[in-house]
């Protein structure tokens, strides 16, 4: 019997991207019930505070531009270790405080929204286990229906927790109804994008960097954290403007640039403008989503999602997973199991 090519091998993380479409239609149907609960939690909150790790904390950063751009709430990244190691008091009784975590078991975020709590937030949990000390802990709990995932690389996970930032973001004003309605068909359409070349383009690269910038960065830097942690490979992430402030003159000759970009909305012309930039630098430019424009500057460009760009960056996410699995098996790793990671992390050793 012939053994299959690393790169015909199914994986559990592939069958789980695929689950994407199913698992967000769960979530909406799950989750939009719960919209007249947020707003009532929400009500005299002038603020959200996130609180968040790892592929987490990049959904979160969606959730806090989306709260500013579309619904006019303050919102902002919480530190941890300002609960959990220096014990910091603050005045939270304006704030609702939104705890994320896939598992709903990560010691440091459930401390963390237990501290919120003291300080005399309000709360709510956003994770896919419903019987975990997080989602019993909060006010509101926004159980996604991802369904278990078997696979260390959060997927299906991390696109139905930023479905569920959009849920609340709608919740407190958002107004993101027949958009939202739009994403399962828009996830199942990238499903079966070609990454082949995407894949080769990455793994000749000597260098990458990828950058995205408002909507858009959370998507970036989860692709440059899935690319780290499942294939191994030193990357850089950065938002297009810390990219500018600095970071953009060691782009040269040998450096692949990975854009993630949307299809409208004001920054859809500057994503033009730094793919032009880079080009002229010497890189190469792999490009996910964007104008048309923007795809005729690229070396390859994968498509994005037909989605307006509060809702693009839920679905944007599948062709980087794709690439990125595909990458991994190329290279003879597995993507299901990456090297030293484990599905629920502890950010200090026992």
């Amino acid at each position: 019997m012939t053994t299959p090519a690393p790169s015909q091998v199914a994986t559990r993380m592939a069958r789980e991207v695929a689950e994407q479409p199913a698992a967000a239609r769960r979530t909406l149907d799950h989750l939009l019930p719960q919209r007249e609960r947020l707003r009532s939690l929400g009500a005299g909150r002038r603020r959200v505070l996130m609180v968040a790790r790892g592929s987490s904390d990049n959904a979160a950063i969606y959730g806090r531009y989306l709260l500013e751009v579309a619904a006019g709430v303050p919102a902002g990244l919480a530190a941890p270790s300002v609960a959990t190691h220096y014990g910091a008091h603050l005045d939270l009784s304006d704030t609702l405080v939104v705890s994320v975590s896939q598992s709903g078991a990560t010691a440091e975020i459930v401390e963390t929204q237990q501290w919120a709590r003291r300080c005399g937030a309000a709360t709510v949990a956003v994770t896919n286990v419903a019987g975990s000390a997080l989602a019993a802990e909060a006010d509101v709990a926004l159980v996604t229906q991802a369904g278990p995932e078997l696979a260390v690389p959060a997927t299906k996970t991390y696109l139905t927790q930023v479905l569920a930032l959009a849920v609340l973001a709608d919740a407190l004003g958002a107004d993101l109804g027949d958009a939202l309605a739009r994403v399962p068909d828009a996830v199942a359409s990238l499903l079966d994008s070609d990454v082949t070349d995407a894949a080769r383009a990455l793994a000749s690269a000597d260098e990458v960097v990828v950058s995205g910038r408002g909507l858009l960065l959370g998507t970036a830097l989860e692709t440059a954290l899935k690319l780290e942690e499942t294939c191994l490979r030193p990357v850089r992430g950065y938002s297009y403007a810390d990219l500018r402030h600095g970071p953009i003159s060691v782009v040269t000759g040998g450096v692949l640039a990975v854009l993630v970009a949307a299809a409208d909305g004001p920054l859809a012309q500057p994503m033009e403008e730094l793919a032009d930039d880079l080009r002229a630098r010497g890189a190469r430019i792999l490009g996910i989503g964007g104008t048309t424009a923007f795809a005729g500057r690229c070396d390859v460009h994968l498509a994005g999602p037909d989605l307006p760009e509060v809702v693009a960056p839920i679905a944007s996410i599948v062709p980087a997973q794709l690439t990125i699995e595909r990458l991994a098996r190329d290279l003879g790793l597995d993507p299901d199991n990456p090297r030293g990671l484990a599905k629920v992390t502890r950010t200090d050793a026992p």
